[in-house]
């Protein structure tokens, strides 16, 4: 390179100058660069993190956005349910569990679900309800469905309204909404515990006797102190009949109960052997020397608590020191015993019969389990069952079921109107439910594939009768009966075994069930058509039951022996020789009372023109292995009056039809509805 200087004369450097010179300019070139790359490098590096911080401060404008308004829809959530949640701190010392919780819903009037506030509050829930779901996907969170009970959908506000109707004032209106509740199966499951633990006892016990409702709208019985062994429970049983009233009742309570407190399993079974069948209940308690049943003392301490809970003072007694509590444990802990079950239901059937028992009935968590009975496919513990809730329901059921009067239809509540009532009276050994069965006859094997789709009916008048005539009240009774007075029992109860006892008796408990209010077909098997003239006698002489015989339309008899039975004239056992039952003796063709009862009834029935049906055996019975006999003859089973028919089946057999197409039943059907046209009509 060469540099010109205008003023001195041109220079011109040597070699080595010139390598000095290039060295000089390269090395400044690398410096300049040197410095554009540091340059160049902090600009690139603040550009990133400039970009950097802004990516954050993006993040946490979104994250802020969504945690601020999770907060503000907690707090406004919190101050809702700080509004509608109330505990009754006072029943959760009553019951000293926490077992329930108690809701005090807010007024759920439609008018309040009207206006510019419910619609901006709904369109809040659902922006809420958005965010939530949108921020829950983003971070993979759980997210619960159930906002609030609130929410803008309408079947969740459709369960609080029925809920706040189901407790209005208006009857009309109540059952209206307990219907809607139970027919409805759409209800998400938080909402079904919701209206649990909103319920009152009213609605619970009308939700129970809806048909087919769901168990889950019932809170499960409290939990209790589980008791170390069974002996515990005895000792727990006794304590509860030794602190009862043992003087000033019936001779008879006051035996049995001596009895369960005086014995223990191993000495029963030593010392004792009978057969003890406790006020119509249905489950005789049988005892011999060589058998004796593990449940032995709880039996025997429940049946002496059954006849206990005939008495309305000991109701009280057995409430106060905690036996519906105890009776509870003893029912969960001994689902393997039908009997002891069944016999449970029973007492609390007995004391529903007292309104001011009702709600502690409710709060010790019957309610549900009756509920669960009732959908039981045995007609005997479903009949309990609806027994006790009949008598809870004072909504609907006018009537009570005392001991021993058990309503077969309808056992749930229905639109349907009732016309008529249809009663049946068993007889001799007979039962409420097992006398009415369908006939237990041998098959061959194509005839059971033949009639393998026809269900085996355990009570016809409950499945086939009701089916058939759903207007009708049927009613079915039971009433203790023996044929000999060998065994041990009662040493008093002989004078409970006349017929002129029990027809004053059940008068009373079947005039209590409503029986006269409406008009009346009796149908009877064997002694129990005794019983039934006995009681229609006894009716047109007070004035108070006058109205059951004015109401009756007609009677059915299943080889009712009006004059005698050739029973009480032979010896099927020794000790039936010995020992015969007030109801054999009575039953003898020279007896002076059937002779009278008889006459009294016949020219009686014949001024008030009763129809009367009458079915005659034709087929020797097997009584014991050795005999065969005709329990009540043709000419026996012959009224005087109405129409007679034979019948080809035996004496047990008379009332059990063999299945729905049979005569015996059609021509029943027929005799029924023929009688009752006008009334059903009308």
């Amino acid at each position: 390179m060469a540099f010109k200087q205008p003023c001195q004369p041109e220079f011109k450097p040597n070699e080595s100058q010139t390598v000095m010179i290039r060295s000089d300019v390269r090395m400044s070139l690398a410096a300049y660069c040197g410095i554009c790359r540091r340059k160049i490098g902090t600009l690139r590096s603040a550009t990133k993190t400039d970009k950097s911080w802004k990516d954050i401060r993006e993040i946490a404008k979104v994250t802020g956005s969504l945690i601020l308004g999770g907060c503000v829809f907690a707090a406004y959530e919190l101050l809702t349910l700080k509004r509608l949640l109330s505990f009754d701190t006072q029943v959760v010392q009553q019951e000293k569990l926490k077992s329930y919780i108690y809701l005090q819903t807010a007024s759920l009037d439609p008018n309040e679900y009207q206006g510019l506030t419910y619609q901006v509050r709904k369109e809040l829930h659902r922006a809420a309800r958005k965010i939530l779901e949108t921020n829950a996907k983003i971070f993979r969170w759980p997210f619960q469905d159930s906002v609030s009970p609130f929410d803008a959908e309408e079947y969740e506000s459709a369960l609080w309204l029925l809920l706040k109707r189901s407790q209005s004032e208006d009857k009309a209106v109540r059952m209206q909404a307990v219907q809607d509740l139970a027919s409805n199966h759409f209800w998400r499951d938080y909402q079904y515990r919701a209206a649990a633990q909103a319920s009152d006892r009213r609605t619970a016990i009308g939700l129970a006797r809806c048909k087919d409702v769901d168990l889950q709208f019932f809170l499960p019985p409290p939990p209790l102190p589980k008791s170390k062994d069974m002996c515990c429970l005895e000792d727990e049983l006794r304590v509860l009949l030794a602190a009862l009233p043992q003087t000033d009742f019936d001779q008879c309570v006051r035996y049995f109960t001596s009895l369960a407190l005086r014995e223990s399993s191993q000495t029963i079974a030593a010392q004792k052997g009978g057969l003890w069948c406790f006020g119509g209940n249905g489950l005789p308690y049988c005892e011999s020397l060589s058998a004796v049943p593990a449940d032995t003392v709880e039996l025997f301490c429940l049946q002496a608590l059954v006849q206990h809970s005939k008495i309305p003072t000991h109701c009280d007694k057995i409430e106060s020191h905690g036996g519906l509590q105890l009776l509870q444990k003893l029912y969960q802990l001994r689902k393997d015993s039908a009997k002891i079950q069944r016999s449970i239901i029973h007492i609390i059937g007995n004391m529903a019969l007292d309104e001011r028992l009702h709600s502690s009935i409710f709060r010790a968590g019957w309610v549900s389990v009756l509920a669960e009975v009732m959908k039981s496919r045995r007609i005997m513990d479903s009949s309990h069952a609806a027994r006790a809730l009949a008598n809870l329901d004072r909504e609907t059921v006018r009537e009570k079921y005392p001991d021993g009067v058990y309503l077969l239809h309808p056992q749930c509540r229905s639109s349907q109107p009732i016309k008529a009532d249809v009663l049946f009276v068993h007889g001799l050994l007979g039962a409420a439910f097992k006398t009415w069965r369908q006939q237990d006859i041998e098959q061959s094997a194509g005839e059971k594939e033949l009639d393998a789709e026809d269900d085996y009916s355990e009570c016809w008048p409950k499945t086939w009768l009701a089916s058939d005539c759903p207007m009708l009240r049927i009613i079915s009774v039971e009433y203790d009966t023996h044929l000999s007075d060998w065994r041990t029992k009662c040493p008093v109860e002989s004078y409970r075994e006349s017929i002129a006892y029990r027809s004053s008796e059940l008068l009373k408990k079947l005039r209590a069930a409503g029986i006269g209010d409406r008009p009346l077909i009796w149908m009877s098997h064997s002694m129990g058509g005794l019983l039934v003239k006995k009681m229609l006698l006894d009716a047109s002489k007070d004035p108070e039951m006058d109205c059951i015989v004015n109401n009756t339309r007609g009677i059915v008899f299943y080889s009712v022996p009006h004059h005698g039975s050739r029973l009480a004239e032979y010896s099927i056992n020794v000790r039936f020789l010995l020992f015969p039952s007030v109801e054999v003796k009575e039953l003898s063709k020279d007896s002076p009372a059937l002779r009278a009862l008889n006459d009294d009834f016949l020219s009686f029935a014949k001024d008030k023109k009763f129809p009367v049906l009458s079915f005659a055996e034709t087929l020797t019975t097997r009584v014991g292995r050795m005999l065969s006999l005709h329990v009540v003859p043709m000419e026996s089973a012959d009224l005087g009056i109405g129409e007679l028919i034979p019948v080809e089946v035996s004496h047990l057999n008379i009332c059990k039809p063999k299945n729905k197409d049979s005569f015996l039943y059609q021509h029943t059907l027929k005799f029924i509805q023929e009688t009752l046209t006008r009334d059903l009509r009308n």
